[in-house]
């Protein structure tokens, strides 16, 4: 490979219908000068209605399952049908159709009880259909481009919907592959999210991980550089969904992207980053609405990372506290005990704080977690808890910022560091603040 690689990522919401695909054509086309991996998301919310033909294929609700995939294939459909016509169409439906056939087949074939690995062997059509649909509408438009089965090359263990990358094995994989695609082609379409085990058998990366496929693909490939296509200008200092005037991030540094993700923010995938830094490839996020536009850099220089205050929030929260019942202190054996039994039932804790006499911890008011996190603890403990609060984490905060979102709220628990503040807030009402007891 003689010329720099780029990679570009894009989602579900740039592929959402014809007009969304045409515009993703046109930004491929107008890079196509260089070596390009695109990797594409499944369209709109393909996963999501997936998963829910997933969730009624365990329940084994045959007519729910049958109504989802003709739904799922009609949406399919009218987007070809807005794309193609005469032997273009007839071509691209053989391919659809072939890829409905076996989702449709998969629910009487599969006898496997391994939840996870089931669940890993469906949801990937959603990314096949997509990067099928924008190869051949690359091929129609003269683009020299060819379609690339990501679970030929990303190479993962067996820990399935949460698999890790075999970083050796994927790198001489990708490497191999694209060395004879980029002989004779300029653009290579591949999947995001989804890899193989040494078994052939299907991975996914975790939920939104095609932005990580992304990260993998310049990794392995030592691309140039990494644009990932979004919805919104760039990286914003907040969601536009909590605050009316964000601000665009024009240059943060890695370890900066890598602090807002493990606080919450959703614009870049917490894993992405990582094998980015490890070789120094930049990563933009843009507009694929406004393409022409800038948006943000994420690189190595850090001179920028304090210059406008960051807001994370994470709504629909529960606080838990939990002391012995005894009143005595709480020791390291208890903080064990606790820390075991919420592992064991897979908690993700947003935030924890311990005392002399208890330890408390935030997390996502996932009921069917709660329930069982009362259970594993309210015989050894005193159990108390908390709905309806939020989580807020300011980057780089000072006293007005502080000031400007505990405004008219509860302040349950705070913590601060020299450059992060994060605030567990609950509305101003003491039948709201107070704890419940299990």
């Amino acid at each position: 490979m003689n010329s720099a690689i780029h990679v570009f990522k894009f989602g579900g919401a740039s592929v959402k219908d014809a007009k969304a695909v045409l515009n993703v054509v046109d930004i491929i086309q107008k890079h196509d000068q260089t070596n390009l991996i695109v990797v594409v998301s499944a369209m709109g919310k393909t996963t999501n209605k997936l998963e829910a033909i997933f969730n009624s294929f365990i329940k084994k609700d045959k007519e729910t399952y049958f109504k989802y995939t003709k739904e799922l294939k009609i949406f399919h459909v009218d987007i070809i049908q807005g794309l193609f016509k005469g032997d273009a169409l007839n071509e691209i439906n053989e391919v659809i159709n072939t890829v409905f056939n076996d989702i449709t087949s998969f629910y009487e074939k599969n006898e496997n009880e391994n939840r996870s690995y089931l669940y890993d062997q469906l949801i990937p059509y959603g990314e096949m259909l997509s990067t099928k649909i924008i190869q051949h509408c690359l091929k129609q438009s003269g683009v020299r481009s060819s379609w690339l089965d990501a679970q030929k090359c990303i190479k993962t263990d067996s820990h399935h919907q949460n698999a890790n990358v075999d970083w050796k094995r994927t790198e001489k994989e990708i490497n191999k592959c694209l060395n004879q695609i980029f002989t004779n082609k300029r653009v290579v379409v591949s999947q995001g999210f989804i890899g193989s085990n040494n078994n052939g058998d299907s991975t996914t990366l975790g939920r939104e991980g095609s932005d990580y496929s992304a990260g993998i693909f310049a990794y392995a490939s030592n691309a140039k550089e990494v644009i990932i296509w979004k919805d919104v200008p760039g990286m914003l200092n907040a969601d536009p969904k909590y605050f009316e005037d964000t601000i665009k991030l024009e240059q943060i540094s890695f370890k900066e992207a890598i602090e807002l993700s493990y606080y919450g923010a959703s614009v870049i995938h917490p894993k992405t980053i990582k094998p980015l830094q490890n070789k120094n490839i930049p990563l933009y996020v843009k507009s694929f609405v406004h393409p022409e536009k800038k948006g943000t850099i994420i690189q190595k220089r850090t001179e920028n990372d304090d210059a406008i205050p960051s807001f994370i929030f994470k709504k629909n929260q529960v606080l838990f506290s939990i002391m012995p019942k005894d009143f005595s202190f709480l020791i390291e054996e208890n903080l064990s005990d606790i820390f075991l039994k919420l592992s064991q039932i897979q908690v993700q804790i947003n935030i924890m704080q311990n005392s002399a006499l208890s330890f408390s911890f935030l997390m996502d008011d996932k009921s069917e977690i709660v329930s069982r996190i009362k259970e594993a603890l309210e015989n050894s403990y005193m159990v108390k808890y908390n709905t309806n609060l939020e989580l807020v984490t300011i980057r780089h905060y000072d006293q007005q910022t502080i000031d400007f979102v505990t405004k008219d709220k509860e302040i349950l628990l705070e913590q601060k560091t020299r450059s992060t503040a994060r605030f567990v807030l609950g509305q101003k009402d003491v039948t709201t603040n107070t704890f419940k007891e299990v």
